[in-house]
Formats: C-alpha cells, structure tokens, sequence
C-alpha cells in the first residue's frame, strides 16, 4: 500500500520497454500511477508537467546519461526535491558513486526483483512524508543547524538549504543525536530503514554531499564530525 491517501506518481525511465513494463506492473499493483518515458528529453518534460512523487531512471538512455539528468534535475528549484532511484546495470562502485554524489537517493543494480524496486520506492517516500505527520513544532538545532521537521526546512547560520530526501533523513538523525557518534549501520537504519549494498561507501558520499551544503569549509568540517572506525557524530550543543 502507499503511504498516502492521494495516489502516488512514479515516473519510470528506461530505454528498455520490457523492464518500464514489468516495473509499472509491479507499482500500479501496489496502487501506485506511474508514469513512463523511454529517453531524457521525455523524462525532464513529464517532471516538469507532472511534478511525481519519484523517478526511478536509469542510467543509461539514449540521448541523456541518468546523470546528466539527476544533475539537470537537482539544479532545478521546482524539482530538485523529488526523490531519484537509479537503475544501473553497471557493477562499479565508482560510478554508483558518482550518481549518489549528484544526489539520487538510493540505486537498484540490473538484474533485479521488481519486488526489490518496489520496495525501494516504498521506502523513499516513507522518508519523503512519513507514514504520520510529524508534530508541526517540532524544531531541532545545534549550533547554527535548524531543522524544521514539520516544514522539512533546514536553516544554516539563517540561510535556507535545499537538502535531498536522504540528506535531510541523515541530518534528521544525527541532530537528535548530537553529540553521540552513530555507527554507519545505525546511520543506515535509523535514516533510511533498510540497508544498501554498498553501505559504507553510499553512506561517505551523502555525507560528503550534505557537509558541502552545511559546512563553512566542508574539507574541514565543524558540524557533522567523522569518527574513525566507528562512523559520524553531529558536534554537542
């Protein structure tokens, strides 16, 4: 089932019909609406006209890579908060890697369970609304961090930040923890709820992308800490 009473739009991206196929099957099953689109330039249009809840793309299309997408995606102020699943037959961590780093939120490798995908996407927008709201004055801050749970606004030194879903979940969890460090596996549970396959990698690259957007110096960070051969630790009040 979803986690809304509005009907959900998945927007599929793959230059494979048989694979946009068996993936809408799977979604509109568990009562989804999904969208399709077999290259970029139609994927970019219909999330500008359709504003869906989540692209599932892949990475590889015929006139645009996934990654110039999500980048094109995430440069954009009406869409860069839509959560991006990408689907990859490539087995390098590297280039998985990449995609994490331009900001999609989770990736899927080929050959895979639908059953998987869906999964997937059930968990993204578990993180993207919640199964319940959370209390609208519910405020979290450390420092000049301030995060705004009902709102889903993160505040820097008075500044507003655009944050992924997946970066704001993170940030979510080490500011009700701070000054604890959290191992990257409760990182992974406690923010996403399930685990990658490639944790510990995933996990440095959103980290990595969130120190750019909160740190004064990222190289040099002063908020979100990293605890050797442990994991992270938000810096105490």
């Amino acid at each position: 089932m979803t986690t809304s009473n509005t009907i959900q739009r998945i927007l599929v991206v793959d230059d494979d019909r048989e694979i946009v196929r068996l993936v809408r099957a799977y979604l509109e099953k568990e009562h989804y609406q999904v969208l399709t689109a077999y290259d970029g330039e139609t994927a970019l249009h219909i999330a500008r006209h359709e504003r869906p809840h989540l692209m599932i793309l892949d990475l590889m299309l015929p006139d645009h890579d996934g990654w110039d997408i999500t980048r094109t995606i995430r440069n954009d102020a009406a869409l860069r908060s839509m959560p991006i699943i990408m689907l990859t037959a490539r087995i390098e961590d590297s280039e998985k890697i990449i995609g994490l780093e331009l900001g999609a939120d989770d990736y899927v490798t080929k050959p895979f369970n639908p059953r998987e995908v869906v999964a997937r996407v059930r968990s993204v927008l578990r993180r993207t609304q919640g199964d319940s709201k959370p209390d609208v004055d519910t405020i979290l801050q450390c420092s000049g961090l301030l995060m705004d749970l009902g709102r889903r606004e993160v505040i820097v030194d008075t500044e507003p930040v655009d944050l992924t879903v997946t970066e704001f979940e993170l940030l979510r969890v080490l500011m009700e923890n701070p000054g604890y460090a959290l191992t990257r596996t409760d990182l992974i549970e406690k923010s996403l709820g399930y685990d990658y396959e490639s944790v510990e990698r995933t996990l440095d690259s959103h980290i990595k992308n969130l120190r750019k957007k909160i740190e004064p110096d990222p190289k040099h960070p002063t908020y979100i800490l990293t605890i050797y051969g442990v994991g992270y630790r938000l810096v105490g009040p």
